[in-house]
């Protein structure tokens, strides 16, 4: 396989940005991952030992001051910029809000001192485009969230963490459009706004607690968590594999003259716990005959083909008739996240 250039991956030890990792150097690529700490990076660079001599780290301890990033991006074609912060238990915006668009603010600058560069991917979300609609709604590219980073100014830390969080991505991305209108840097920008984030991690956890957050829905029900407890409580079940949005990224990387200027929202299936308690009954009838995956109320609450209910539709369509390839299925990314997690149980 040709050498394709180095992409630079920040916050490379991610849940997330280890998919992204492995997706470039899949795809023929060299990867420079930036990490806190060269130590995190250990169990990704073991989960990728096949290509040890086109993957290194970098230590980036604080990615909000000036300059974090400039030895980073030597010599480097691109940029996928993924490390935020990210929980819904935020207490105070101040601190998130800083890393968050100084994070975005410092990598773009470093980028612009880098001759090679063609393109600059940010990893933004679907928070930075919710807000509430009367009746029914289909979302899409063109939604902004305006509400959040208003509702952190007014509240500050009385802010709920999944505002404070949302307020975040919003204000990332809209300082790397600005940065797009004021500087006109010679490499295009896009960003990705995956919705929850599902699938198999690339490192195997140790334990449930390294489950990342988003992707704790499939555990909890194989684990026997009741239906109304499993995953994160009080969302909108809207879900895309980790594997399509990493190679989403690469996508943006590979065709600049598609994707520069363009957002991308990831969204494939509607499906609630009991969407995952049906498949893993069926395809782990020893579980269910012995009580562990709950039951509750088979078929109901979501469609068949785990489209979207009119009352809120992400329409994740843009991003497939882009890239010419559908999402992964549901079942499978279900069936494919009890394998990476299923020895915790055992």
């Amino acid at each position: 396989m040709t050498h394709k250039g180095l992409v630079l991956v920040t916050g490379a030890n991610g849940y997330l940005a280890s998919r992204t990792v492995e997706a470039f150097l899949k795809a023929g690529y060299s990867v420079r991952g930036t990490v806190r700490s060269l130590k995190s990076a250990t169990r990704v660079k073991e989960a990728l030992s096949e290509y040890a001599d086109k993957l290194e780290f970098v230590e980036v301890p604080d990615i909000a001051v000036s300059g974090a990033f400039d030895e980073a991006v030597k010599g480097v074609d691109a940029v996928a910029h993924l490390a935020s912060p990210v929980s819904f238990d935020f207490a105070d915006p101040e601190p998130v809000l800083r890393a968050a668009i100084n994070g975005t603010a410092r990598a773009l600058e470093s980028a612009e001192k880098a001759p090679k560069m063609k393109s600059f991917v940010l990893m933004s979300s679907i928070a930075a485009m919710l807000q509430e609609h009367e009746g029914d709604y289909t979302y899409t590219e063109a939604d902004w969230n305006t509400t959040a980073e208003d509702a952190v100014t007014e509240l500050g830390k009385a802010a709920p963490g999944r505002v404070i969080y949302a307020a975040s991505k919003v204000a990332a991305e809209k300082a790397m459009w600005l940065f797009r209108d004021e500087h006109k840097p010679n490499f295009t920008l896009t960003a990705i706004n995956p919705v929850f984030v599902v699938g198999p991690p690339l490192v195997k956890p140790t334990s449930l607690d390294e489950i990342h957050k988003s992707n704790r829905l499939v555990p909890d029900v194989y684990g026997g968590a009741s239906l109304e407890e499993a995953g994160i409580k009080g969302i909108w079940s809207g879900w895309v594999d980790v594997r399509d949005v990493a190679r989403l990224v690469v996508f943006a990387v590979e065709r600049p003259n598609e994707a520069g200027g363009e957002r991308f929202l990831a969204a494939a299936h509607y499906a609630p716990a009991q969407a995952v308690a049906d498949i893993l009954r069926e395809e782990y009838p020893e579980r269910a005959k012995a009580g562990i995956i709950q039951e509750g109320t088979p078929g109901e609450g979501y469609n068949p083909d785990y489209r979207f209910p009119a009352k809120i539709v992400y329409d994740g369509s843009k991003a497939v008739r882009a890239t010419g390839h559908n999402y992964i299925p549901w079942r499978q990314t279900v069936l494919d996240t009890v394998e990476s997690v299923k020895h915790l149980f055992a």
